[in-house]
């Protein structure tokens, strides 16, 4: 059957929508942290273009306000996103079928595109697949800056305090991290993370433990790698 465009189009809309409503409520809140330290819409605009990582994006604020180094920023941002490799290795040999899609298609794989594309394995036989991934990755950066520019706009004419805004980012920190906990056989490495992050937050105190913990408890668990591939064979 001939490929339509229209049903293509339609299709990767609708696969979108679940997630246009996430991104203009969390697009919004970046947004409103950004003006809450001086940066305006145009700031908004250049960091979700460029960045487009929802928790990274949330963090390089509180870390740009805290007058964090561009070593540091680039190092944390690395660790709270390096589950995007995994992402990409996911689908490299189907983006590549896509032809010049193929790297637009990986940039575009957040934690809710990298969901929907997951959600299906193919596609009607009048839509294009790799045209409709496409879109959804473009629909879904398009949702994100739109709530990035509402927030910035929304944060400087509407006189509300908007003081713990930022928590949102804590927030998707722990909806991922739950998420992580629930859908892993091994409840370990998890588990361990929690113990890490408690022992550096006592010891080194709450604005210097995050990247040591984050450090420790990749190392711990590059240590513990084949104990814990052998208890993921034994539950299966």
């Amino acid at each position: 059957m001939k490929k339509s465009k229209s049903s293509t189009l339609r299709f990767a809309l609708k696969k979108s929508m679940p997630v246009l409503f996430g991104y203009l409520f969390l697009g919004s809140a970046f947004g409103i942290s950004l003006f809450e330290i001086g940066y305006n819409w145009v700031w908004a605009i250049v960091i979700s273009l460029l960045v487009y990582a929802g928790s990274g994006q949330l963090l390089l604020v509180s870390m740009i306000a805290s007058g964090a180094t561009l070593p540091s920023i680039a190092i944390m941002t690395f660790f709270v996103n390096s589950r995007h490799i995994f992402y990409g290795l996911s689908f490299v040999e189907k983006f590549r079928s896509y032809g010049w899609r193929y790297l637009p298609l990986i940039y575009s794989l957040t934690d809710e595109t990298y969901g929907v594309n997951t959600s299906f394995n193919s596609t009607p036989d009048d839509v294009d697949e790799g045209n409709a991934r496409f879109l959804i990755g473009i629909f879904n950066h398009a949702y994100w800056i739109m709530g990035s520019v509402i927030g910035n706009l929304a944060g400087r004419l509407i006189k509300i305090d908007f003081t713990g805004i930022d928590f949102s980012m804590t927030a998707l920190f722990v909806v991922i991290f739950l998420d992580q906990m629930l859908a892993s056989k091994s409840k370990l490495p998890g588990l361990l993370g929690i113990f890490v992050a408690i022992c550096c937050l006592l010891l080194l105190g709450p604005d210097k433990f995050l990247l040591p913990s984050l450090i420790l408890t990749v190392s711990l668990l590059l240590v513990m790698k084949p104990m814990l591939s052998s208890d993921s064979k034994e539950v299966r």
